[in-house]
């Protein structure tokens, strides 16, 4: 049996306008209810905010330990 053509990997390149954008929001708003909105957000926020505090807590420490190990 003879090969077929070669298969080719195509990068498919996705953009989020604003008709996405929106429809993504109705979406969320219809799953989780005007009520839940405010605490599904400020639940993301402080998971962020953990998030960032963690990655600054690891190059800190290591930090130290480069410090520690010259000295």
């Amino acid at each position: 049996m003879a090969p077929g053509p070669p298969i080719r990997h195509t990068l498919v390149r996705m953009s989020f306008g604003a008709p996405e954008l929106l429809i993504v929001l109705l979406v969320v708003l219809l799953l989780f209810g005007g009520t839940q909105l405010p605490k599904l957000a400020r639940s993301l926020g402080s998971a962020h905010k953990e998030f960032k505090k963690g990655l600054d807590g690891e190059e800190t420490k290591d930090e130290k330990k480069s410090d520690s190990k010259s000295d």
